[in-house]
């Protein structure tokens, strides 16, 4: 496992991230069934139990092709009384809210839990800042809210309790911060899993279709009011004592508990942040003369704060976001500044910190592929055939680095698969040419409705698949292309071109990304056909390719520089960007630790400008 501690003793204190003790909560709880699509920052929460899974043999997870099927998974086997887990970052939750919605009414039977991370500032979700608590309201979900490692953990294990009680799947949300921050994690025991079930008939829970409907959202409003009723007061609590209130919650109130002692300030620290508790709310209220509400993203608490102290203290002043920022993830100097007017602290005075900081020479870091990345090559390759007269149509996976300079190649991202959808709509009222880009696992997830739709309408666009073998972005896990499932099992691998070509598509070529001559006598071939044409760019992530080869106890090949004076290679510094490529004093190097050999700077050298490093065998001269 990538982290042992994660299966460590009952009793033992460890340090785990937030979804590390996600996952361990869900192991005391008794998982039996989990089901997932890596989406950042979330990520290791399924990570972590498809290594549990195979570690200990006591409970199933796959890898789904998308977040909708891993929930329709998930509710498949809590329908038979097994209890399921399945985890996703906010966009997933759009990809799979189809289906979410209407398994809330019928209810469930064996606990379900939903693990929702949220990206405020987006760090891995650069897309839009959503706020899944409007979700959680929209479709009458209970939503419980951690706001440190420990609570990752114990929330996990009381999610799956209300769940399996009221029948009624529950969303455990995260944020980054509370994803990814390490914490001291004391474990309970791990529960024995049941993994079999059986589906039992119901017709007044399963016929969803009026009149029987409408008696479904009844009874589910009549859950969600009873567990405001039973947990509403229990899970919340408040500390302190003033006529002063701050409301926070998850993250947020780990910021304010680290301004400088409060005094006469109350506190309260809601953890059921759906429903929240009224009677909770209303009797915080009372006799407070100012409250403020922190929270990051939308003012969700705010507006019900605010709608309850009309009936139970109308002349309390309620501050939130006209103090606090709605954009961007907080930290507690952006709290500590916007509430120390109000407690009477001392305001901060960043100006001396911004000066000692621009005296730091930090080497600026631009972001960049990988060394040896098999996109680089190939947006390379499109671009040196193509030029700058085309529209790029890009997507979600790692080449979204395409974006950034030399390349500027990707125009437009969306969500998972809207490349295709977005280009069909640009081909239908234009002339342009549009080259889309898609991962592999993108295109087992979204991409293939997309494709469908410009071969049934003929569009006229050239469609890049860039296959590096894993979903890389989210942490090199498999998909429906690759041999290995999350459970360890070798699986027959789908490929895409097969796929591709079911569809009726007749221009499908299959190229090594890490042959520059075959990519772009392949880009010219189809940029001369005026109908749709896919070509699958085919080069094994160069992070995975270099684990395998060091668990064969061999080594990647490696390249030096023979004429370091080259214009030839001071041009592709700039134009190929490889960051094992570089040039000092007018000199062009390369850094052979950082070098992965794929051998693509040779091919676009100029004759004896590189060569590759014959390495001695070990015993010989």
């Amino acid at each position: 496992m990538e982290n042992p501690e994660v299966l460590a003793k009952e009793g033992k204190k460890v340090v785990l991230l937030g979804n590390e003790a996600i996952a361990r909560g869900a192991l005391e709880a008794g998982v039996g069934f989990s089901a997932c699509y890596p989406g950042t920052p979330s990520s290791e929460v399924p990570m972590t139990l498809s290594d549990a899974a195979q570690e200990t043999k006591s409970f199933y997870f796959e890898w789904s092709t998308n977040e909708k099927v891993a929930f329709e998974a998930c509710a498949g086997a809590s329908y038979s009384g097994v209890r399921s887990l399945t985890a996703m970052k906010h966009f997933g939750f759009n990809v799979a809210s189809d289906s979410i919605f209407p398994v809330v009414f019928t209810g469930v039977r064996g606990g379900l839990v939903l693990v929702v991370a949220d990206d405020p500032l987006g760090h891995s979700s650069a897309q839009s800042e959503q706020d899944t608590r409007f979700y959680a309201r929209m479709g009458n979900i209970p939503t419980l809210e951690p706001s440190n490692t420990q609570e990752a953990k114990d929330f996990t294990k009381l999610a799956f309790d209300i769940s399996e009680e009221y029948e009624i799947p529950v969303i455990l949300r995260t944020t980054t911060m509370v994803s990814h921050s390490a914490g001291t994690v004391k474990l309970g025991k791990i529960k024995k899993a049941k993994t079999k079930g059986k589906f039992v008939k119901d017709f007044d829970r399963f016929y969803n279709i009026r009149p029987n409907l409408q008696r479904l959202h009844c009874k589910l409003i009549k859950k969600l009011e009873d567990i405001e009723k039973r947990y509403g007061m229990r899970l919340n609590r408040v500390e302190g004592k003033g006529n002063v209130g701050i409301i926070a919650s998850g993250v947020s109130y780990q910021y304010v508990k680290e301004l400088e002692p409060l005094k006469n300030v109350k506190i309260a620290k809601l953890s059921l942040t759906h429903p929240i508790s009224k009677k909770f709310v209303a009797d915080f209220l009372r006799g407070l003369k100012t409250v403020i509400v922190v929270e990051e993203l939308e003012p969700v608490v705010e507006n019900f704060v605010r709608r309850t102290a009309k009936d139970v203290n109308p002349g309390v002043k309620i501050y939130g976001k006209d103090i606090l920022p709605r954009v961007g993830e907080y930290t507690p100097d952006i709290v500590l500044e916007a509430l120390a007017p109000l407690l009477k602290l001392k305001k901060p005075d960043f100006r001396e910190h911004e000066k000692n900081l621009k005296n730091i020479k930090i080497p600026v870091r631009k972001p960049v592929f990988c060394p040896g990345c098999p996109h680089r090559s190939t947006f390379y390759a499109v671009k040196k055939v193509l030029g700058e007269d085309a529209v790029w149509a890009g997507d979600i996976g790692c080449y979204v680095l395409g974006i950034f300079e030399p390349f500027e190649m990707q125009d437009f991202v969306i969500s998972m698969g809207a490349s295709m959808g977005i280009t069909h709509g640009i081909k239908k009222v234009s002339k342009q040419r549009t080259v889309i880009f898609m991962g592999d696992s993108t295109f087992f997830h979204a991409g293939m409705p997309g494709l469908v739709n410009l071969a049934r309408y003929g569009a006229k666009v050239m469609v890049v698949i860039m296959d590096n073998g894993v979903t890389a972005m989210t942490g090199h896990q498999p998909h429906p292309g690759t041999e290995i499932d999350g459970m360890g099992i070798k699986r027959k691998p789908i490929p895409i071109e097969n796929v591709v070509r079911s569809f009726g598509i007749k221009n499908v070529r299959v190229v090594n990304a890490f042959d520059q001559k075959a990519l772009q006598e392949a880009v010219k071939e189809f940029s001369k056909k005026d109908e749709l044409c896919v070509l699958i760019s085919r080069g094994l992530c160069r992070l995975v390719m270099k684990r395998k080869v060091r668990a064969q106890g061999g080594t990647l090949p490696s390249f030096r520089v023979i004429n370091t004076s080259s214009p030839k290679l001071k041009e592709l510094v700039k134009t190929f960007a490889c960051p094992a490529m570089v040039m000092e004093g007018g000199k062009v190097f390369i850094r052979e630790d950082v070098c992965l050999g794929c051998g693509v700077c040779m091919q676009l050298a100029g004759k004896g400008d590189i060569a590759p490093i014959v390495k001695k065998k070990k015993g010989k001269k």
